[in-house]
């Protein structure tokens, strides 16, 4: 697994925006344009395709522990900002199956009525006229 699927995969995992990396690696005091961390996402065929090195991912990394925990001088509360994170997943959504939790029975199906279509065709006016139109084509 190469620097840039490291990369990628944090990208998804954490829901982050070029916009938001650039800001976490600016907290480590390194400057990156969107242009170029963009050309770490890309495929490696790709012409302007580049190879994520040691540094700026390790960069990144530091980047996310202050972005996540705060510096030592001023720490964040880390149950505040992971909340957050839970949050904002579609994950998070989805409620874990409990089996001590009691069953609830299931509505009953509704059935198929055969005479549906007909009941439908009654309620149609067929004593409407309709209109001609000045723009139709021949």
């Amino acid at each position: 697994m190469t620097n840039n699927d490291v990369l990628k995969k944090l990208r998804v995992a954490l829901m982050l925006r070029d916009d938001e990396i650039v800001e976490i690696l600016s907290l480590v005091d390194f400057k990156i344009s969107k242009a170029e961390l963009g050309a770490f996402f890309r495929k490696e065929d790709h012409p302007n395709y580049m190879e994520c090195g040691d540094q700026i991912l390790r960069n990144f990394l530091n980047g996310l522990v202050i972005h996540f925990r705060g510096t030592k001088e001023n720490p964040k509360d880390t149950n505040i900002s992971l909340a957050k994170l839970k949050k904002a997943s579609p994950l998070a959504s989805k409620k874990p199956n409990s089996s001590l939790a009691p069953k609830k029975a299931a509505p009953p199906k509704k059935r198929y009525d055969p005479d549906f279509k007909a009941k439908q065709q009654k309620k149609v006016d067929k004593n409407v006229v309709h209109g001609t139109y000045k723009n139709k084509k021949k």
